[in-house]
């Protein structure tokens, strides 16, 4: 199994981050650089099934008026 990684080097890197800055501009890249990082931390922290979120139902004690 090859690894995506062991095959781009450096001139690949180059032309991929030249692409990103003409199609997204300069001034996108720290956002979608902070986009990307929250992304792949959500992924991870479900792939560990951390939830952020606990939708189990509560038990409320009812209360008559």
């Amino acid at each position: 199994m090859l690894n995506l990684w062991t095959m781009i080097d450096f001139p690949e890197l180059t032309l991929i981050l030249v692409v990103v800055v003409l199609i997204f501009g300069a001034g996108r890249l720290p956002a979608l650089g902070d986009a990307l990082g929250r992304t792949v931390q959500g992924f991870r922290r479900a792939a560990r099934g951390q939830n952020e979120i606990d939708v189990t139902p509560r038990r409320e004690a009812s209360k008559d008026l």
